[in-house]
């Protein structure tokens, strides 16, 4: 059939260009490799085909969700969603959300259509933080939705009660300095207060809490040396540039959200004020420090800076480094400081889509604040909720009553917690995969020198002299910095210690399989070494991951 389209007209001849050099043709000119260009295009395909069988291989866990979603129903018989994240969407005058609007979220998770996302009603007009994230995919590292978390704890459970007393307690103790834990009334009191509960699962020694492991990570290093990490505190080469970690905090004694109709406000989408300055540049001393860090950082701060400090220090790279012990050559593109620059920021993106899809899509766990106001509706006759009793006990309740005339959770930041689910956390998340870079890349035996400390007022640092001052390794203070930015959320009063100690392994995993899947594409042999958070130490190589021992093995 003849086409009706007119014919293309001829292209013009292109002049002579007489001042242009004839390409080179002769054999030597050619470019070198182990492959011509033919050969070099199917090798491309090929391992872009094996990196995304490696991921197909993994599967895709199933996901559970703690059902309370389900389970608790309101006077008319129909779920009233107490136990799940609502905020920014209308409530009622108990903070309870309006069911309507929660399907219409429901709706839109399950079809994943864009308009119906954008047909959520909201209370006061703060939006949703990307709820449709979660739905995205990723071409390098593991589906994120292929890794699942365990269900969150339920609000009807003694470690819901543990983990709620804990930030009731750091929100109290926001003003004491670390280095003052060990001679401070009110810390002595929360550590007998968190001891009676039957299921708090905060670090302990011999079984006991102690002002050294009060309100510290889970993790191997958490507990040695001062409360802050190193690569929070040490200056930061950067370039020509030497940046101090004095950091712009807030003021002492402002708290926020302890007033019922403040709180109600920012529930539903409303704002309470604004920050307020010490016009004095600090390190981080405590509690209401590191919760202003967290408070403004971009997510993979803490981990692009520590990548810095232990290349300023030349600290020494993982025994799989193919440039270790090269006899004439180093590491630049690959397995050099760029590559690992861009790769401990790269992995963040990945974690975020891993996280975003647990948060909207399983669990939707409500945040600490709005718990907050279960508890206040309770103790004052307002209503009766199916709440864990162990919480009711805990002293920290009268400690708050009687500074604020509320049971609500004094609140680090004025807007109170983001407006997206608590479980898991966006921060720990990628702080699990950014530090999981950086233990595969550095020997984590290496011993941080010249250790340091704030001074009282955080003014100064000081040489840190503990009996334990030897012992700062590169991989204990890369999980202690993991544990001081996830805890630093709890402190602020938005996250659960949960939400820190299971999305750490989340971002862990995610960094896992991005590691396998671009071992494939080095020229270099080479593979990995790290300890993962629950003291595995692995191999990574092109052909597997592979367990290598735990610590109890080694002990």
């Amino acid at each position: 059939m003849k086409s009706d389209r007119p014919a293309r007209p001829e292209r013009p001849e292109r002049p002579e260009r007489p001042d242009r050099p004839a390409r080179p043709t002769h054999p030597e000119c050619q470019e070198l490799g182990p492959e011509n260009n033919k050969q070099r295009q199917r090798s491309s395909r090929t391992i872009r085909r094996q990196a995304a069988q490696i991921a197909f291989n993994r599967g895709i866990e199933d996901h559970v969700c703690n059902g309370e979603e389900q389970d608790y129903l309101g006077a008319d018989g129909s779920p009233n969603f107490i136990a799940n994240f609502s905020k920014g969407l209308p409530h009622n005058e108990l903070g309870e959300v309006d069911a309507k609007a929660y399907n219409a979220l429901l709706k839109a998770l399950k079809s994943g259509k864009p308009q119906d996302f954008e047909a959520i009603p909201l209370g006061k007009g703060r939006k949703l933080t990307n709820p449709q994230a979660g739905l995205g995919f990723d071409l390098q590292g593991p589906d994120g939705r292929a890794i699942a978390m365990p269900p969150a704890p339920r609000i009807d459970s003694p470690l819901n009660s543990g983990e709620m007393a804990e930030i009731y307690w750091m929100a109290l103790l926001r003003d004491i300095n670390f280095t003052d834990f060990n001679n401070h009334a009110l810390v002595k009191e929360a550590i007998e207060d968190l001891s009676k509960f039957s299921d708090f699962r905060g670090p302990k020694v011999e079984g006991k809490i102690t002002p050294e492991t009060l309100f510290r990570g889970n993790y191997a290093g958490d507990l040695v040396g001062p409360y802050i990490s190193q690569f929070l505190l040490k200056d930061i080469p950067y370039g020509s540039l030497t940046i101090s970690q004095r950091q712009e905090t807030v003021v002492a004694n402002v708290d926020y959200m302890t007033e019922y109709d403040e709180w109600l406000n920012v529930q539903n989408g409303g704002s309470v004020g604004q920050d307020k300055f010490d016009p004095q540049r600090r390190y981080i001393r405590n509690i209401r420090d590191i919760g202003q860090y967290v408070h403004v950082d971009a997510l993979y701060e803490a981990y692009l800076n520590a990548c810095l400090i232990l290349l300023g220090l030349g600290a020494p790279v993982d025994e799989g480094n193919p440039y270790k012990n090269s006899k004439n050559q180093i590491g630049f593109g690959t397995f050099g400081g760029p590559h690992v620059l861009s790769l401990v920021t790269e992995v963040a993106t990945r974690a975020l889509k891993a996280v975003w899809f647990q948060k909207w899509s399983v669990h939707r766990r409500l945040r600490p604040e709005a718990f907050g106001g279960l508890v206040h509706n309770q103790l004052t006759g307002r209503a009766k909720y199916p709440i864990d009793e162990e919480i009711f006990g805990s002293s920290a309740l009268k400690k708050v009553h009687s500074r604020y005339g509320t049971y609500l959770l004094p609140m680090a930041f004025p807007e109170g917690s983001p407006t997206h689910p608590a479980y898991g956390a966006g921060h720990a998340t990628v702080a699990g995969a950014c530090v999981t870079i950086l233990k595969a890349w550095f020997d984590e035996s290496w011993v941080i020198p010249q250790p340091v400390v704030p001074n009282s007022e955080g003014t100064e640092l000081i040489a840190y002299t503990g009996n334990d001052v030897g012992k700062l390794t590169v991989g204990g203070e890369l999980n202690k910095v993991a544990a001081n930015i996830s805890l630093g959320r709890d402190g602020a009063g938005v996250h659960w210690r949960t939400d820190y100690t299971e999305s750490v392994k989340l971002g862990e995993q995610i960094a896992i399989g991005l590691l396998q899947e671009q071992s494939l594409t080095y020229n270099e042999d080479h593979f990995f070494t790290l300890i993962k958070f629950d003291g595995t130490k692995i191999k990574i190589s092109r052909d597997e991951v592979k367990h290598l021992m735990s610590e109890s093995e080694n002990d």
